[in-house]
Order: C-alpha cells, then sequence, then structure tokens
C-alpha cells in the first residue's frame, strides 16, 4: 500500500524524505543520498513504459496513473512515495492509496526557491504558483526526470485537493516551518501516523533518531552535496546546475519578495494561508 508524500515543488519533500528514508532504510539512520532512492516517485515515465503507454498522449498517461501504481505495489507491502501531483481524478484509488503525508511551506518562500530551482525570475515563479501549470513533459530528453507531465494545478488547487483523504482519516498535514524548527517531535508525529495507518504498534529507535537529526540537518546536506552530485538538482543546458540546497530553514527569504508581488500572493491565497496561520 501507498503512503503518498505529497507537497508542491520546493516545500520540503526532499527533507521528509530524508528523515523517513533513513529512519525505514538504514540500519543505523545515518543519511546519504542513495537512501532516497528507496522512495519512488510518481509519476515516473519507466512504470508507463512498462505498460506500453504512449508518453506523447496525455490523455492515455492520465488514464493509466492506477495501473502504474499496481506495477509496484503488488505485494501490498507499505511503500512511501514521492509525488508533486495535484490529486487529480483518477490519480489513484483506495486500492493503492493507504494515506498521504502532505507537506505545505509559506507560499511566499516557495517562490524565491523554486526561481533558483527552476531558473526563473521571481515574477515568472509566483505566475507559476498562481496559475494552473504543469511541470516537465519533456519526453525527448534521456536525461530529465521529468518526462512525464506532473499536473502540479495552481499552488491552492494542490493543497486543497488532498485534503479529500482527510474525511477517511488518511490525511497528515505538516508544515515545512515546524518540520525544521521542530524535527524530532514533527516526526515522531509523523511515525505514529505512519503505523496508526497500518495498525502496527512500534518502539521508537532512539539511536536511529539521534543519527537521523544531525545527518539530515541542513548545514549536514549541504556539505554534503559539496562533496558529492546531489542526483535531483535541476540542470539548465549551457546555464549549468543549480544547487540544491541554497536556501536553509532559517532564512527568511520571503523578505526580498515586492510589495506587489507578496500583495498578488496573499489576496489570491488569503483563505488559505489564514488557514495555515501563514497570515
Amino acid at each position: 500500500m501507498i503512503i503518498w508524500l505529497a507537497s508542491y515543488p520546493k516545500s520540503g519533500n526532499t527533507f521528509l524524505r530524508s528523515l523517513l528514508s533513513s529512519y525505514f532504510f538504514t540500519n543505523d539512520g545515518i543519511f546519504n543520498f542513495e537512501v532516497l532512492n528507496t522512495i519512488k516517485q510518481f509519476p515516473h515515465y519507466s512504470l508507463f513504459k512498462k505498460i506500453g503507454v504512449n508518453l506523447n498522449d496525455e490523455r492515455q498517461v492520465l488514464e493509466n496513473y492506477v495501473k502504474a501504481q499496481e506495477l509496484f505495489n503488488k505485494k501490498e507491502t507499505l511503500q512511501f512515495v514521492k509525488t508533486h501531483s495535484s490529486l487529480l481524478k483518477g490519480f489513484t484509488n483506495y486500492k493503492n492509496t493507504l494515506g498521504v503525508i502532505y507537506v505545505v511551506r509559506d507560499p511566499r518562500n516557495v517562490v524565491i526557491s523554486a526561481a533558483n530551482h527552476f531558473n526563473t525570475t521571481i515574477q515568472e515563479s509566483v505566475s507559476r504558483l498562481l496559475n494552473y501549470t504543469n511541470l516537465g513533459g519533456n519526453i525527448d530528453d534521456a536525461k530529465s526526470v521529468n518526462r512525464i507531465i506532473t499536473h502540479l494545478t495552481t499552488w491552492s488547487m494542490h493543497y486543497n485537493s488532498w485534503k479529500v483523504l482527510n474525511k477517511k482519516k488518511r490525511y497528515l498535514l505538516i508544515k515545512y516551518e515546524d518540520l525544521t524548527k521542530n524535527t524530532e517531535e514533527v516526526l515522531i508525529k509523523v511515525l505514529d501516523f505512519i503505523h496508526n495507518l497500518n495498525n502496527q504498534k512500534y518502539v521508537l529507535d532512539k539511536f536511529k533518531m539521534k543519527n537521523i537529526l544531525k545527518t539530515t540537518s541542513f548545514e549536514y546536506v549541504q556539505q554534503l552535496e559539496k562533496e558529492k552530485n546531489f542526483p535531483e538538482k535541476a540542470k539548465h543546458g549551457d546555464k549549468g546546475e543549480k544547487t540544491f540546497f541554497k536556501y536553509g530553514p532559517k532564512e527568511n527569504r520571503k523578505e526580498i519578495l515586492s510589495n506587489d508581488l507578496k500583495e498578488k500572493i496573499e489576496g489570491q491565497l488569503k483563505n488559505e494561508m489564514i488557514e495555515l496561520g501563514y497570515l
């Protein structure tokens, strides 16, 4: 069964995956970039190629989301799967999905981080956040991890779409700001949620927890990126690669937004930002 690790891009999904992969898929809790590979990403072009889907046909891809999930969900074992997709109709079903952990971040900080990652202007980043947007779809680029279109929709549609799982108590919302400030407390909350979904009792591995907190800190992974290549960093052709771990949780980058852009974001996302305590 799948537990989705869902978020709008640049909202803390990588940090959450770092914590969970270190806890569940290492013996000692010590994080490294390779352990992130234990958590699948969806949608991923390789799954659709296996079932003969035409990657150029967006409708055919959408119609086969569930079938693609069944390829790696046959054993009915617990699986964490990262996605940046909105929860569109037909994206998954309850046969495949056990629940979702949704990571949200102040959208005023998201646009700054996304502008750096996608090599765009801040204005373009704000436009993407507020308007219906797809990500990827460059199927002819063999090096790209986004060869299948990911339906971001808008930031507000994305955030609200996943809340439908809350009706069945299969939804846990965590804020990036809480995850970075109170990592141990929030991670324990996440572990409780996962084991309750799976009807399992567990004893917290304190040894692993100690190592996880040390080796997933922003300063640690930032240094790790300098020493080793981080495979998920964005590549921009002749413009080279962008540093992935550039803006840490202590940097409140929203302050560099112009007043016009701040007002635009806060105006269009007012209800959600009030609900989340960002306004």
